[in-house]
This record gives C-alpha cells, structure tokens and sequence, in this order.
C-alpha cells in the first residue's frame, strides 16, 4: 500500500505541476482513488503513468480504454462538478473515472455511468466495489440514449468520442447544466464544455484537444475516410459540405511539383488542431492524409510522413478540374516530421501552385490571428433545422445530422 500511495502521488504532484488539475477537489479525488485498482494486472508503474490503456478489443481495435490521467483532469476541470450534483457518464470504463467523479460529489450526489458493453459494466462493478467507492450507479445501455430514469442531470460527460450532439442527452440535461463531450469537428476531436441557456441552445465554456475511442451503438458515426490505392495512405474530409475525391488526389499526387519553403515552425499540435483546424474551418477543399502504412508508397522527399502520422492539405473539390493538391510536409532538415520544426508545403497536380498559394494565404491569416489552437474556438450547438442560412462575418458552421455548430473565428490582430 506504502508503494501504491507513493505512485499516486508522483503520478498527481505531475499533474498539478503541468497545470492539468488545477482545483482542490479534482486534485483531492486524484489523490484518494486508487487508479491501480481499477487496471489489475498492471504493475504500479504501469497503473500511475500518464498514459491510457486499452482494456477491451474487437478484431484488434481497441473498442474501450482507462483515459490518460492528464487527460481525465482536464475534463474534471472542465466538468466543474459541485457537491450534491446528479452526473450521467456515457462510457464506464474501468469505472476509474465514475470513482473521482464520486469522490468530488460526495455523498449527496450521483454518478450513474452507462456502458454498451455488458462484460464492462461487470468489471467496473467489481473495480468500484475493491476500491470501496459507493454513490456509482452502472447501466448496461447504450449510451446515445442517454439515461432516462434518471434525468434530469446536472451534468452529462462522454467519455468516448461523438460525431453528433444527440437530442437525447440534451433533453435530459437541467437548464443550465453541462455536456461535456470529445466531439468530431471536420477531422479535429475536441473536448468540448457546452451549457444549456433557457433558448434550448447549447454554448461552450471551454475548448480542449482530446482523443479518444469513437461513440459504438445507434450513435455511431461513421468516418469519412478513403484509402488511397497504392500509397498507403488514408483521405479524411469533412464530415459536411462538399469535399474533395479520393480518385482526385490520388491523381494529384502522382504529379509531384514544387516545394515551397515556409519560414515558421511548427510542431504536431499546430498541424493538427492549430493551423489544421484553422484551414478545416475556414478553406473548402481542406483534407486530412493519414499514414495508414508503415511506408507510404511515394518517395520520401515528395511525402516525408511516419508511420502513425498525418498532415494537412487543400485539394480540388469533386468534379472540379483541374486537379491538384497542396500539403504541409516536414521541411529540409526535419525528415521525420516530428517534432517542432520547418515545414514546406508540397505542390500536386497542375492546380497544386494555386492551392498552395490559397494554403499559405491561410497560414498567414492564422499567424496574425496569433496562431490560436482548439482552446481559442468559441462554439455554439443549435438544433438540426434551426441554423443560419447566412452565418453572421467570421462565424463558420459546421452541420451534423441532430445539431449545426456555429464557431467563432477567432479576430484577427490588427497589423
């Protein structure tokens, strides 16, 4: 026991060094629940470090994960949680993160924790019950439908990853309350704090980066991803609007052109949910690649990705000639792309100059804006239905089948 408080402590006095747990109480719960109970079979080491840890696969994918502990604090903070409060969590887990939920609500408060997996919830029982932790209802459901014998919540936190904002889990939400939930926005997942105003419109409180494990059920979404033959690679495009082909880039990118030499650096954060985010919001034609291989079948100077890794770029749209495709590739010197460091954008395709050019505009205007990140976005969630047709200047929006989110474009800092 003497070891197990040891790691726990390390593992926390990390988190609140890095600026993760940031109240007392998120910090009290991190310190009294032991995480190694909830991951048996892992050694202490193992069990307290600031890593996830898949628990349960199907077909070789992981289907369910303990979050990484950073990760967990992040969302507490964002959750705000109160004493007394009733809490739905949709994803159980471990029951790890239901426990910390418990231990700040108190004895007054509720976590009811819904799962999809039976084999899960039964694990989660005995890993709350050996940790000594009451005040936890779990469910055997599926969590896109939220929970309704025991609305209305305070608070409702996925702790999976969603495409949509399902009416459900709004319809059991108090007025006033939270949903806090990892969701799809045109390639990035962002963890996403929004409260409910008496209008029946959901806005944010806070923005974070996450990833995690995708929603399973009725609310599955489901990803619009191509692999590209020949090249190992994956085509991801935004999820609404008109986008680019996988045929088009896949005949860009057998016309390889010039490179343009950017003067900033820029590390995988930027690229993905920085400047990556910024381009998928405001620039159609912004796509994804995604190194589905460990080589990616084209030389190494006209694509330096890693296995594992991505990037960003503009393409023709569907049905527009000519085609042609502009990329963020790892600049000379940085041959692994890892890292911050230059970049270059790449050229393709007889439209590739042009693309380019409209790539570097962006980068430009999200340089002046101060190269805001996921935390920087403002978003609004409205019904399906109730959109703006034309969104007011310098809001984009984003339609989902049960919501549309307005985003705030961040302003731009006067030259």
């Amino acid at each position: 026991m003497a070891a197990a408080d040891r790691a726990r402590a390390s593992m926390v006095d990390v988190l609140c060094d890095a600026g993760r747990i940031r109240s007392p109480a998120v910090e009290d719960a991190f310190r009294n629940v032991p995480r190694h109970l909830f991951l048996p079979g892992l050694s202490l080491d193992e069990a307290y470090a600031d890593e996830a840890v898949a628990v349960q696969f199907a077909d070789g994918v992981a289907t369910s994960s303990a979050s990484q502990p950073s990760m967990m604090a992040i969302m507490l903070e964002q959750l705000d949680l109160r004493p007394g409060q009733r809490v739905l969590e949709i994803g159980a887990g471990t029951g790890y993160n239901a426990a910390l939920m418990a231990r700040i609500l108190g004895p007054s408060g509720t976590v009811t924790a819904v799962d999809i997996d039976e084999d899960l919830i039964e694990r989660a029982a005995f890993h709350l019950a050996s940790a000594g932790v009451d005040g936890v209802e779990l469910v055997a459901a599926d969590g896109a439908l939220g929970h309704p014998p025991g609305a209305p919540y305070d608070r409702i936190v996925l702790t999976v990853g969603s495409g949509d904002i399902r009416p459900e889990w709004v319809a059991q939400l108090v007025p006033g309350g939270r949903l806090l939930l990892p969701i799809a926005v045109r390639g990035s997942q962002l963890s996403t704090a929004l409260d409910l105003g008496p209008d029946g419109v959901l806005r944010s409180h806070s923005v974070r980066s996450c990833a995690f494990i995708r929603l399973r059920g009725v609310g599955a979404s489901t990803d619009v991803a191509t692999r590209l033959d020949g090249v190992g690679l994956m085509l991801q495009v935004p999820e609404d609007g008109p986008r680019a082909e996988a045929a088009g880039v896949s005949a860009a990118l057998a016309e390889p052109g010039a490179l343009l030499t950017v003067p900033v650096a820029l590390g995988a954060a930027d690229v993905w949910d920085g400047f990556g985010l910024w381009l998928a919001l405001t620039e159609p034609g912004a796509c994804r690649l995604l190194a589905a291989e460990p080589e990616t079948g084209l030389p190494d100077d006209l694509l330096p990705l890693g296995p594992g890794s991505g990037t960003i770029a503009l393409a023709s749209m569907a049905d527009v000639q000519p085609l042609g495709l502009a990329m963020v590739v790892a600049g000379p010197g940085r041959p692994d792309g890892r890292g911050p460091g230059a970049v270059a954008v790449r050229e393709f395709g007889s439209a590739g100059p042009t693309l380019a050019g409209r790539l570097l505009a962006a980068l430009d205007r999200w340089l002046a804006a101060g190269r805001p990140g996921a935390a920087e976005w403002r978003i609004v969630a409205v019904p399906a239905g109730a959109f703006y047709e034309d969104p007011p200047p310098g809001v984009g929006v984003v339609r989902k089948v049960h919501c549309s989110l307005l985003v705030d474009l961040p302003v731009p800092v006067p030259s």
